[in-house]
């Protein structure tokens, strides 16, 4: 009788789900508003713009709202239903990210978006989604065998068909596991370099969850390596940009910066000079100084933005929430009974988690510009929408988890862990 109460209660609950990750996003969503409204208020002055002040945070409102309530259709769906699908949502957003490079807007040299209205769609942050939905899916499939299968083939390309050995290992390994991430990775690498490079980490990650063969991981990695030193070689991509940020940041170490005119600063040290402006309290909402001075206080450097306005020690707290909600799907893969709900949900939080640690390194310069967004803080559509998505799915699970509703299909092994 109490077990139908509790179901019952549980069934009228909108917000379903780990409690904790909710609070997370309503106080990422909060500070999102102030973020926006606070930084984007040089753009209202700018004669190119003729914008008024409240423009931009209507305009982030409006986004936030739509991918909260996106996240809350997400988080209703069964895990199955992402299992099913993963196929196909791999595939049209391959499609969509190859589609840019010939219909898309085109900012410094990079096709990243297509224009839908007053908004840009970024079809990669759909990919990156998509890739480990279906990499879980792979991985989930092949837990009976995944220790004894090898993924990555011989560097002796000349024995690809002539060796039946090598034929087996594509077609068990490298097809259907490796092969998704390449490919993926290889689409956005033109693109957005960075984004192909956290695409890559997560996925190595998820497979050493998953149980593939370290030996297998430790040769992919060091092929990796030897791929994008081998195209910055060939100056491929948008290798210039990389290699740009990569002499201005080993600079910045190197090289004395005192007594610079303040035009002649890069975008990392106007970071640096905010955070420093901040001190541990801040110098209050509204009052930053340096936000005239950033290029993208909104999204690019929104962490160092907020320290400058709001001090260290709530800057050390959102960082906290970023790492919380990895540690909140740990806990909630803890409790999966099958593989594939489990590895999504490690897989999406990482990425998640990731780029946020990577967007908090930049602005304070322990690693060169990477253009990655702070998520669900910095301004913009793709990436707070499919955030928020990701999000949905492993509040999906985690409501699965409460209602010990996973179902475990035939093909699919539990995960040993």
């Amino acid at each position: 009788m109490a077990e139908e109460a509790f179901q019952a209660q549980t069934n009228r609950r909108w917000f379903k789900g780990d409690r904790v990750l909710w609070v997370i996003v309503a106080v990422l969503a909060v500070i999102s508003v102030l973020v926006v409204y606070s930084s984007t208020a040089k753009m209202a002055y700018d004669p190119r713009t003729l914008r008024s002040t409240t423009h931009f945070l209507n305009q982030q409102v409006i986004i936030l709202l739509l991918s909260l309530g996106t996240m809350l259709l997400v988080q209703r769906l069964n895990s199955r239903f992402y299992n099913r699908l993963s196929g196909l949502v791999y595939l049209l957003s391959l499609l969509l990210t190859l589609s840019v490079y010939f219909l898309g807007f085109s900012t410094n040299g990079a096709a990243r978006w297509i224009p839908i209205g007053p908004f840009q769609f970024q079809p990669s942050e759909a990919l990156k989604v998509a890739t480990v939905m279906f990499l879980a899916r792979q991985l989930a499939a092949r837990q009976s065998k995944i220790d004894k299968l090898q993924i990555v083939p011989s560097l002796k390309f000349w024995t690809w068909r002539s060796s039946s050995e090598q034929q087996r290992i594509w077609r068990e390994g490298t097809w259907p596991i490796l092969m998704p991430i390449v490919i993926a990775c290889a689409v956005i690498f033109p693109a957005h370099t960075s984004s192909a490079a956290l695409l890559f980490l997560a996925s190595w990650v998820m497979m050493l969850i998953g149980r593939v063969r370290k030996r297998e991981l430790m040769k992919l990695f060091g092929y990796a390596l030897l791929g994008f030193v081998l195209l910055m070689a060939l100056d491929l991509g948008r290798s210039e940009t990389a290699e740009g940020r990569l002499s201005t940041w080993v600079k910045l170490w190197v090289l004395p910066q005192d007594q610079k005119p303040i035009e002649h600063l890069t975008d990392s040290e106007r970071s640096m000079i905010a955070i420093h402006n901040g001190g541990l309290l801040g110098e209050g909402a509204g009052q930053s100084a340096m936000r005239v001075e950033m290029v993208h206080p909104e999204s690019d450097f929104a962490f160092a933005f907020f320290v400058e306005e709001y001090g260290l020690l709530l800057a050390v707290a959102l960082m906290m929430l970023y790492l919380w909600i990895f540690f909140r799907a740990i806990e909630i893969f803890k409790r999966c009974g099958t593989a594939f709900p489990g590895l999504l949900v490690l897989g999406l939080a990482l990425m998640i988690t990731c780029q946020a640690l990577l967007h908090i390194m930049v602005t304070v310069n322990l690693i060169p510009e990477t253009g990655q967004t702070l998520p669900l803080i910095s301004r913009g559509g793709s990436s707070t929408l499919f955030t928020a998505i990701a999000l949905g799915m492993i509040l999906s699970v985690s409501r699965q988890n409460e209602e010990a509703s996973h179902d475990t299909p035939r093909s699919e092994s539990l995960l040993e862990r």
